[in-house]
Order: structure tokens, then C-alpha cells, then sequence
């Protein structure tokens, strides 16, 4: 594998921090002109944190995804040094 194929793995990860994003800045608009205590109020705050949740995940899973390529890139180095 050329570290090229490893671009849409990047892209992937881009869009997912934009959707994440963007899913956040309409859900606080969403959330500013719901009456509080009702069912679609709660539904909006669930929706919200569990965004929020999702997101805070983002840094692991970048993180993660970088060590499985550079560990792919050093044994797929190694495995063609014959």
C-alpha cells in the first residue's frame, strides 16, 4: 500500500469533525426557540449531549487511526526489505 491510499481515511475523518460540527450549531439553534420542558425540548438537549459525547471521542479515534498507519507503514516497510 502507497501512503496515498491512506487519503480517504483523512478525508473521512475531516467530514466527520464538519458534520459533528455543523449537527451542534443547528441543534443550539434549535434548542434557543423550544419551550423548556417539553418532550421536544428534551429530545433537542439529548441530541445535543449526545453529540457532544460523540465528538469527545474525535482525538482517540484520530489518534488511534494514525498509530494503525504509521504501525501499517513500518511493517509494510519492513515486510518488503528482502
Amino acid at each position: 500500500m502507497r501512503i496515498q491510499d491512506y487519503a480517504p481515511v483523512a478525508i473521512a475523518f475531516v467530514l466527520i469533525g464538519v458534520v459533528l460540527g455543523v449537527g451542534a450549531d443547528i441543534l443550539d439553534n434549535v434548542d434557543d426557540s423550544m419551550t423548556a420542558g417539553t418532550t421536544a425540548f428534551a429530545a433537542v438537549q439529548n441530541a445535543s449531549e449526545g453529540i457532544g459525547e460523540l465528538a469527545e471521542w474525535l482525538p482517540i479515534v484520530g489518534l488511534v487511526v494514525a498509530a494503525a498507519l504509521v504501525i501499517g507503514i513500518l511493517f509494510n516497510g519492513i515486510g518488503h526489505r528482502n
